[in-house]
């Protein structure tokens, strides 16, 4: 296929300046020097640093190009770089950013810069552990970039390598077992992935690798329904959905803190990002049909999330059980088929990102303090650490959507897509507002009781000297807790970008509701 595609339109992503390649390619690129780096490798300073460098310039690359060379009003393909790479297997660099994929990239390119940042005690192995995060930059990257759907494959196998190790070899005493665990799950998930996505290829056409001109297919029927099901399970575990979401307290609960900001703060996002590319996108009339499954799969995350993490007695595993919950409303708003609740679900990941990722940075500034991350083993804290706490119980209250901050802008938008959406019948938005309801309450139970355990517990004397946030651990906080702020009482920030893109997609659903809107009602 690619070799019969003319030469301008192949050459076309190279007429001006790549913008998106150098943004995926450096960090790799980078990463493949690390090993020259001078030292035995347990001198963090040079490759830290190095990390530290080549990532700030690729987020300074990230925000020019979309801020200068990326219009938000367009649901158009912006940027495309396609060069023929293996013609025999039809496989094409192929590249391209709308409003689905520019803040995903952005808030990855961010949340990882700040995950390096956090890694300033990490002194084993560095040259190897900053060049694993470099290249986990560069894939996620390309997840969110790649418009030929083997590149995507190969992107989303990739990424799963430097996660695997991260958790494997700077993980806690069960690390083994956890990173054993996250490979299994989706590694097997992926298999479910390549089948679909190689169905759509071969179907209804000449055989196209090209995102564009699989989604332009639409297969409908049976066969639509088996490719959207085998994607949903294969990009749920990665969401994650229940239950497939298992793997997740175990990675959370074993890995440092900053590989749990990259677990939280991209590679969930990876999960919503692909459902909104390939099921919606590609399959409006399963997703059609399939809708009201995936909401109530995604209440049935909501209340489970929030009531397994009562059950918690370790922080990090208590906050990735939040995690599920609250990506359970990005499910929710996916599933409502309209543009205002794909909209709230694009805005959920982005400020689910922000918030998660800050929250597990907190909770590795007390672990680094206290070595500990059991509940029962910390209290009275705040008196301690008076600054970690305010940050703590700051992204506590963003993470249970307090107004003015941009959990709740998201929330409320999801539900605000449900309850317009006339397509269900009135009695299913009811009980699905009302059960959604439920987990919005359970939220503020088990983080606030969660910050009074640990904040204002009985004392323990052996942890009431440790020392308190540093300039750089504030800086951190900060680049994180602000932009939850600014998206609270400003949504439009990041609402522009994506907008048109989530009413194109709602507008491609509305152009096949005559033909399959009338099975929702039946199914919801």
């Amino acid at each position: 296929m690619a070799a019969a595609l003319p030469d301008a339109l192949i050459a076309g992503g190279l007429a001006g300046f790549p913008w998106l390649s150098l943004i995926v390619l450096l960090p790799a690129a980078v990463a493949l020097a690390m090993p020259l780096l001078p030292g035995d490798g347990s001198d963090p300073r040079w490759p830290r640093s190095l990390a530290l460098g080549t990532l700030g310039v690729d987020l300074v690359l990230m925000l020019v190009c979309f801020s200068q060379h990326f219009e938000g009003s367009s649901a158009e393909l912006q940027l495309v770089e396609r060069v023929s790479w293996v013609p025999a297997l039809g496989l094409e660099w192929s590249l391209g950013a709308d409003g689905l994929s520019a803040p995903l990239v952005v808030l990855s390119g961010l949340v990882t810069l700040l995950s390096v940042a956090a890694s300033w005690n990490i002194n084993r192995k560095t040259r190897l552990y900053f060049a694993l995060m470099l290249v986990q930059a560069s894939a996620q990257g390309l997840v969110f970039l790649s418009q030929d759907f083997l590149l995507f494959f190969l992107a989303w196998e990739l990424e799963l390598v430097p996660v695997y190790l991260l958790i494997a070899i700077w993980g806690g005493q069960q690390r083994q077992y956890a990173a054993t665990k996250f490979i299994l799950y989706t590694a097997t998930a992926s298999l479910l992935i390549l089948v679909s996505g190689l169905a759509l290829a071969f179907y209804g056409g000449p055989f196209s690798f090209n995102l564009s001109e699989m989604a332009s297919r639409s297969p409908g029927g049976v066969f639509g329904l088996l490719c959207y099901v085998g994607f949903l399970i294969g990009f749920g575990v990665k969401l994650p959905m229940f239950p497939l979401h298992t793997w997740l307290p175990d990675a959370h609960g074993e890995a440092n803190a900053p590989v749990s900001m990259l677990l939280a703060g991209v590679l969930l996002k990876m999960g919503g990002y692909a459902l909104l590319r390939f099921n919606v996108q590609m399959l409006p009339e399963a997703h059609l049909t399939l809708a009201p499954a995936l909401i109530v799969l995604g209440i049935v995350n909501i209340v489970y999330g929030a009531l397994n993490a009562f059950a918690q007695d370790n922080v990090k595993r208590r906050i990735a059980c939040s995690s599920v919950s609250h990506m359970g409303f990005v499910l929710v708003g996916i599933g409502a088929i309209d543009a205002l609740g794909m909209s709230g679900a694009m805005l959920q990941m982005i400020s689910h990102g922000l918030i998660a990722a800050a929250m597990f940075f907190v909770t590795g500034v007390f672990y680094e303090r206290t070595k500990t991350l059991s509940i029962p083993n910390m209290g009275g804290l705040a008196k301690a650490l008076p600054i970690t706490f305010a940050f703590f119980l700051a992204s506590s209250l963003a993470s249970l959507a307090l107004p003015g901050m941009s959990g709740f802008v998201s929330e409320i938008t999801v539900f605000l897509g449900v309850t317009a959406n006339d397509g269900f019948t009135i009695g299913f938005r009811v009980i699905t507002i009302v059960l959604a309801a439920v987990g919005l309450v359970l939220t503020p139970v088990y983080l606030l009781s969660l910050c009074r355990r640990v904040f204002f517990g009985p004392r323990i004397p052996a942890l009431a000297v440790v020392g308190d946030m540093n300039p750089r651990e504030l800086l951190i906080g900060l680049t994180l807790l602000v932009p939850t702020l600014v998206i609270g009482f400003w949504p439009r920030v990041a609402i522009d970008l994506y907008e048109a893109s989530t009413n194109g997609l709602s507008s491609q659903l509305a152009s096949v509701t005559a033909i399959t809107l009338g099975r929702i009602p039946a199914l919801g």
